[in-house]
């Protein structure tokens, strides 16, 4: 039986688009086996996001061929499809996809061991206008499963490579998003994620259709689904349609994840992006009408060029006033090829540094705070995976609906199921709880409506 490995950099996209590509392989027989391992194949998918991930794409790539050099090495993802050359300098590379004809992969494995020539088939990538289909009907981890929804993004903001590694905006099908959400449930899913590139821009590219419509119809056709949870969307795409749809359902959980990049209307300008600070601060202050308890978790880029003491503090204050309830921050980070690294005014790294950290203090104690308000509180959690054995039986970890971590004693059985605890300390990173029992099937189903 064929060998094949697989190491993945970069974000849930790739991870799902891995499991997809894993598909393809165990329909041709193949057997997949740990990266470390001896492998006849070896599939590297890449990250092109920062000038980092290339270069950790590549020590990858050359950690698979000392391993087997003579074994097929395989590259696809945002890497290679901004730098196929770069890759196929590396000795011992025999085929590189990029992030589309992912599909014709086990071909191209043929063709090569028929003409052991290197083979690029990576093409432009912004002439694609078409949905790839990639399928997943199930996941290595049990517990939450990533639907892919859309692909690409046409907002070219100024630090970012990814438009020229994704392509444009292309949405996925609906009746395959449908078919996928019910083939995941039915495989004992409770919790689904939409997540793509630009996820909140999904039905941009269609006519009379859009995110809110996909979110309605997942609810009223996919059986059994518990949880509906959207990885990722702009402050720009939640229009009043999308959050009368998140307060009618039972399903949306109660956490969006809105990336906020800079408070700064001057950064923010610079950053190319499409709002201002006084439109981002009333579509929050809607949402948070609309769904109280909300939690908004978001992304930040700190020291981007030119950002002043002023400009930070703007956004600082920002984020301290609409309580966001969990931050991810990144120092900027030149990437190579896009308008931002050529800008004057680069910041200097130890003040990057040194805002970076006054932002995750920020994020720590807004966190905290967040979850102070549900001390006491019975709360529906799907374990996931053992914690730690604290001595006398074993803590489970899982998270809420509005995505508080929560450590609590449970058993193998109910991994993946949706358990009722009562958070009996809250904190973070985790909020320590006691189990309460599982809910039952009645239950899981009023829970539903």
């Amino acid at each position: 039986m064929p060998t094949v490995a697989f190491h993945t950099l970069g974000c849930k996209v790739n991870h799902y688009e891995t499991e997809a590509i894993w598909q393809l392989f165990k329909e041709q027989g193949y057997e997949r086996v740990e990266y470390e391992n001896m492998s006849d194949v070896y599939v590297i998918n890449t990250c092109t996001v920062t000038n980092t991930g290339d270069k950790k794409s590549r020590q990858v790539i050359r950690r698979a061929v000392r391993k087997n050099p003579n074994a097929v090495i395989c590259v696809t993802g945002c890497y290679a499809q901004t730098s196929p050359a770069e890759i196929m300098a590396i000795p011992g590379v025999d085929i590189v996809v990029g992030t589309q004809d992912r599909i014709k992969m086990l071909e191209y494995i043929k063709q090569y061991k028929e003409e052991r020539q290197p083979i690029n088939a990576v093409g432009n990538i912004m002439k694609n206008r078409v949905y790839e289909e990639l399928d997943v009907p199930a996941f290595t981890d049990r517990t939450r499963a990533s639907l892919k929804i859309q692909e690409g993004c046409n907002n070219f903001c100024t630090f970012c490579i990814i438009p020229w590694a994704r392509g444009l905006m292309r949405s996925r099908d609906p009746k395959e998003v449908i078919r996928q959400a019910q083939q995941l449930v039915d495989a004992g899913y409770k919790e689904i994620v939409l997540t793509g590139i630009h996820t909140g821009g999904y039905g941009e590219d269609m006519k009379d259709y859009n995110l809110a419509a996909l979110l309605r119809e997942l609810e009223a056709k996919v059986k059994g689904v518990k949880r509906l949870r959207i990885s990722s969307i702009e402050a720009s795409q939640i229009t009043d349609e999308v959050i009368a749809v998140l307060d009618q359902s039972n399903i949306v959980v109660n956490h969006l994840h809105i990336p906020i990049q800079s408070g700064s209307n001057t950064v923010l300008k610079r950053m190319r992006r499409k709002y201002t600070m006084e439109f981002f601060a009333e579509r929050i202050t809607r949402l948070k009408k609309a769904l109280p308890g909300l939690a908004i978790t978001s992304d930040v880029i700190v020291g981007f060029p030119g950002e002043t003491e002023e400009e930070f503090m703007e956004t600082y204050n920002f984020i301290k006033e609409h309580k966001f309830s969990e931050l991810h921050v990144f120092p900027y980070s030149k990437r190579t090829g896009t308008p931002a690294a050529r800008m004057e005014d680069q910041i200097d790294e130890e003040i990057k540094n040194e805002r970076v950290h006054r932002l995750i203090a920020l994020s720590d104690q807004l966190a905290k705070e967040y979850a102070s308000n549900y001390e006491g509180e019975v709360v529906e959690v799907i374990p996931e995976e053992v914690y730690k054995d604290n001595g006398n039986g074993e803590l489970y970890v899982g998270y809420t609906d509005n995505y508080l971590k929560v450590v609590f004693p449970a058993t193998e059985e109910m991994v993946g199921q949706i358990v009722k605890v009562k958070i009996t300390k809250a904190g973070y990173p985790v909020n320590e709880g006691q189990f309460v029992r599982v809910m039952d099937t009645v239950e899981q189903k009023q829970a539903i409506g």
